[in-house]
């Protein structure tokens, strides 16, 4: 389909601005102005969804394919999503049905707290473990996820202070590749010095996004996927990708990680340089979002802002807007945030096919492997959720994940 170059600009309130295309066609109108109504229908939607679907998921979902969740019995590094989502229903809903299956499909990561080969603990361990704990107060969940944060720590390289993303503790390949999503996965070894008290933990997440701090954005703000560093010696190779268009382009998804982790980063140590970075890769972002809202996957791939979208980014960037919005005062990060959450509810939701098992439609997974483009993503379904309750219900919120802005140190 050819479609006629658009104006894509946006004010610092995240509010579309109109113009004239280059064949003289209006522009893409900006999202419809948020309502607290329009996220409730849209978290009623996702809890009615859920209490149709969960009942039948034996393993964790990763992806759709033909609408129907495709599924991994270990999780791969998307397993604490599903627990995740289900908490955040029983916390909409009050409905302990979802309580049970929570914890329940939480109980299956168990092994998974002595994986050493993976960065991705804390997006395994935090939405369910953790939650879990704060939900419950069950001390196995506390125990387990400490454990799971004793595995990550394991990856952390002191020279070139970071955590090693990819690959076994043994293994050279990918020994020095370090991503931004790792961002997401600090927050379990700040939990892990909370609850334990031994600083180890706090002090490799500070050295690690430190380090991010200093390698991932650039001037304006954008990041790339990926930075590769020497292991042996620490020293900076230079930026790469495996999601993004290219090394130099900017990925969406981990754009808004970036945001989200840095923001949490700052919550957790009173340190003004991580909210100066969140505040510098939001201000990207914001820019780089079209009159829909609904990020592309890759903010400078050729042929956005009329590419493949990424609806799962849209609801990272949500959340790691509101949270923003709380650290830094700044209201004008809400009001992005909630034109959000009112695009993916008005657009991206899955309320026309009877036949579809997630909440959320227009997700991309890998763009360039080709892998899983426009699909459903469990991801997309807990950040919508949890975005939507960061507004409707923040002290739920706050039990279940802790939005706590006193500093903790180092």
């Amino acid at each position: 389909m050819t479609v006629s170059r658009r104006t894509v600009l946006a004010t610092a309130t995240g509010v579309a601005m109109t113009g004239a295309t280059a064949t003289g066609a209006t522009a893409t109108p900006a999202v419809a102005a948020p309502s607290l109504r329009t996220l409730r229908e849209a978290a009623d939607y996702a809890v009615e969804k859920l209490r149709t679907v969960a009942p039948t998921v034996t393993a964790f979902p990763v992806g759709t394919k033909f609408e129907k969740w495709t599924y991994s019995q270990n999780g791969d590094w998307v397993g604490g999503f599903w627990p995740g989502t289900l908490w955040m229903a029983w916390l909409y809903s009050k409905d302990d049905d979802f309580r049970t299956l929570a914890l329940a499909s939480a109980r299956k990561l168990a092994p998974r707290r002595f994986d050493t080969g993976t960065h991705d603990l804390g997006f395994l361990f935090y939405p369910s473990w953790v939650t879990a704990w704060r939900l419950t107060g069950d001390d196995s969940w506390r125990t387990g996820a400490v454990e799971a944060a004793d595995s990550l720590i394991r990856r952390y390289n002191p020279r070139g202070r970071f955590l090693r993303a990819w690959g076994a503790l043994d293994d050279p390949q990918n020994a020095g590749r370090v991503i931004i999503d790792t961002m997401m996965n600090l927050d379990l070894l700040a939990f892990a010095t909370r609850e334990t008290g031994r600083s180890t933990y706090l002090d490799i997440a500070v050295e690690h996004a430190r380090t991010a701090r200093r390698v991932f954005p650039r001037p304006d703000g954008s990041t790339p996927h990926v930075y590769d560093f020497d292991p042996d010696s620490g020293a900076p190779v230079g930026p790469a990708t495996v999601q993004g268009y290219s090394p130099t382009s900017c990925w969406s998804r981990g754009q808004a990680w970036g945001v989200y982790g840095f923001t949490t980063m700052y919550r957790r140590t009173g340190d003004p340089q991580f909210l100066d970075t969140a505040r510098r890769l939001a201000d990207f972002a914001v820019r780089a979002l079209g009159p829909d809202h609904v990020p592309v996957w890759d903010y400078r791939a050729p042929q956005q802002p009329y590419d493949i979208k990424d609806a799962s980014a849209g609801a990272i960037l949500a959340c790691g807007l509101l949270d923003l919005a709380a650290a830094s005062g700044r209201s004008a990060y809400r009001t992005v945030a909630l034109r959000l959450l009112t695009a993916l509810a008005e657009t991206c939701l899955t309320r026309n096919s009877a036949r579809a098992d997630a909440v959320v439609a227009r997700c991309t997974r890998n763009r360039p492997a080709e892998d899983g483009v426009e699909i459903s993503l469990p991801y997309a379904d807990y950040y919508l959720l949890e975005g939507i309750l960061r507004v409707l219900l923040p002290q739920d919120v706050d039990r279940a994940i802790d939005l706590s802005m006193l500093p903790m140190t180092s």
